[in-house]
């Protein structure tokens, strides 16, 4: 066979693999564009009589800060932020990507199928490691239910065309002082690349 027929039929081959191959389908739930972010809230411990502290704030650089003092005080120890998600249809994704920036603590991501204050929410634990970079992935199937810490054996998986609410929560203990940069949440699917 020719060189040259030889080149075309491997770069034809190696096309139509790549046609036929998913690609990654991205979509934004939550970034921190100074333009454009979503509204969030702080819920703490008071709630329960609990005296832990925490505020989040959208920087310059387009990126939120969550941060704070939790206190084991008054039988307290949790601090946590959520936004709304809006109208956005999640159906097509199995996977949640976090970019954030730690200060060693673990923490979790939450997430409600549901608008309201209180109820089910899925979590899920990533530890961060101080002052560095790093991109979190989870599939849906790795959050697990829980209501007030406590893990509901009965509720059903969480479901991707159900997500209402996203958010961050630290606890287990871990007293002191907290910070949490948070460049961007997405949901990641696949679909198939068109011809």
């Amino acid at each position: 066979m020719h060189i040259k027929t030889f080149f075309n039929l491997i770069v034809y081959l190696s096309s139509a693999i790549m046609m036929a191959q998913p690609i990654p389908n991205e979509i934004i739930i939550a970034d921190f564009n100074i333009e454009k972010h979503l509204d969030w809230m702080v819920v703490n411990d008071d709630v329960m009589g609990g005296i832990s502290e925490s505020n989040i704030q959208i920087l310059e650089t387009n990126q939120g800060l969550f941060s704070g003092e939790l206190s084991l005080e008054n039988n307290g120890g949790f601090a946590s932020c959520r936004t709304l998600v809006g109208e956005t249809d999640f159906s097509t994704i199995d996977t949640i990507k976090i970019k954030v920036k730690g200060d060693g603590n673990i923490y979790k991501l939450r997430i409600r199928n549901s608008e309201y204050f209180d109820g089910v929410s899925y979590s899920v634990d990533f530890e961060t490691t101080k002052d560095e970079w790093t991109i979190f992935k989870f599939k849906l199937t790795d959050f697990v239910p829980v209501y007030r810490g406590r893990i509901l054996e009965n509720e059903g998986p969480l479901e991707a065309d159900q997500i209402k609410q996203v958010g961050f929560l630290i606890s287990d203990k871990q007293a002191g002082a907290f910070e949490l940069h948070i460049d961007w949440i997405v949901g990641v699917g696949e679909v198939e690349k068109s011809r």
